[in-house]
């Protein structure tokens, strides 16, 4: 089962996306088991102050070490593994499928949200193992994309979704965007669902859908192509696609 721990000064903020759907399932079918700690509780001083002004000068205040190694020094005592400490700011990695696929496979990831101005830079040389960004923008604090990633990666894990297949064939994971879907009725005002999709022959399908996926990464996401390793029949597929 994977641990994950958010290190927050707001803990409520995680109450809704933690308790339903997948996130609540994961936990009910014991694929992980969530932690929010307030690493205000960590402060060492009667007011549990957590944040101080930067040497320097200059605006807003910066979160201090001290509470936050203290509670990483805690969360460690108690693993069972060595755990990846995520650092979420706007300066880190790009965050994508693949690296949420690297996750996954971690026995145990410790989030560091934080707020104000910024993070000491001794928590970011000593403590951190992975410092991750979701864009290039800036949030008020770090739960939210911390939240984002750890719904990233725990739908990933065995037995998560209801469908093994769902998460490989997701946009991002094949390294194209994914092909359209359609359900019933069939003719919805008019507006009617691909004839190949309704023929029963599997060969088309999957045809169909491959060749959907490339025409709507071509349009989308072009970008993605420069690094994806096309079969001999995706190239095919491509060239009709952009004669047309």
């Amino acid at each position: 089962m994977m641990r994950i721990d958010f290190l927050s000064i707001f803990p409520e903020m995680f109450e809704g996306v933690l308790h339903h759907s997948i996130m609540k399932k994961a936990q009910e079918k014991k694929a992980v088991e969530f932690n929010v700690i307030n690493f205000r509780d960590y402060a060492d001083n009667k007011h549990q102050t957590v944040d101080d002004y930067p040497y320097g000068g200059g605006a807003g205040m910066v979160l201090k070490p001290q509470p936050i190694f203290d509670a990483v020094h805690s969360i460690k005592s108690t693993s069972s593994a060595d755990p990846r400490i995520i650092l979420v700011c706007p300066q880190g990695e790009r965050f994508n499928q693949q690296k949420a696929e690297e996750l996954a496979g971690a026995e145990h990831l410790v989030f560091i949200c934080g707020h104000y101005e910024g993070y000491d830079e001794r928590i970011r040389e000593h403590l951190v193992t992975d410092e991750i960004s979701i864009g290039d923008f800036v949030l008020t604090g770090g739960e939210l994309p911390s939240m984002t990633i750890a719904d990233s990666v725990v739908r990933l894990l065995p037995g998560v979704l209801g469908n093994e297949d769902s998460p490989v064939q997701d946009s991002f994971s094949s390294g194209l965007l994914e092909h359209p879907h359609y359900t019933r009725p069939a003719d919805f005002r008019g507006l009617k669902v691909p004839d190949t999709l309704i023929s029963g022959n599997h060969k088309l399908i999957e045809e169909w859908r491959e060749e959907e996926s490339l025409r709507r990464t071509v349009e989308r996401r072009p970008d993605l192509l420069e690094s994806f390793e096309l079969s001999d029949r995706q190239k095919k597929v491509l060239e009709k696609l952009k004669k047309n």
